[in-house]
């Protein structure tokens, strides 16, 4: 077989390779919500209470410590799991227990939840607890939002600015 046609034969295959590649690059399209509807987003990184109390070391304790590990307290790394609760129009649309992240459960617990809603008028409500208390909330918000077609809004946390919030 000469090169002529082995070069016409790749040339085919290559113009079929993209032509499809092509295809599925536009089409069929993807909607990742109805264009009728708005989304509300519950999206937070947050890292729960120490799982223990620290304790102070005493001045016995500190002095059988190397000096390069004296600090004045002892704090275990493991945080407590994170309990979420998120509303709309009274109705529970998401409830987890989120564990905190990492190999020694000291890192962030993570949230994200979407959920799409009719436009109009909608009551919010988050609740969060953070600490090793059994029940209750340590965090409560609620607000009511006026939500448009192709809208969107997220109800983010950050305790360093007073809990949640709404973006």
């Amino acid at each position: 077989m000469s090169a002529l046609p082995r070069f016409a034969a790749q040339l085919a295959a290559y113009g079929a390779f993209v032509a499809v590649i092509g295809y599925f690059s536009a089409s069929p399209t993807y909607t990742h919500v109805d264009p009728e509807l708005g989304l509300i987003r519950l999206s937070f990184s947050h890292a729960g209470a120490r799982s223990e109390e620290c304790r102070r070391y005493t001045p016995e304790e500190l002095a059988q410590l190397a000096p390069n590990m004296r600090r004045p307290m002892d704090c275990a790394r493991e945080r407590v799991a994170l309990y979420v609760e998120f509303e709309i129009d009274d109705a529970v649309v998401y409830r987890a227990q989120l564990p905190p992240a990492g190999l020694a459960r000291d890192g962030a617990s993570t949230a994200y939840q979407r959920i799409a809603v009719t436009p109009g008028r909608h009551r919010i409500a988050a609740r969060l607890r953070d600490s090793r208390r059994e029940s209750g909330f340590d965090w409560e918000f609620e607000e009511v939002v006026d939500v448009a077609p192709r809208q969107s809004f997220v109800v983010d946390f950050e305790a360093q600015t007073g809990g949640f919030k709404l973006l």
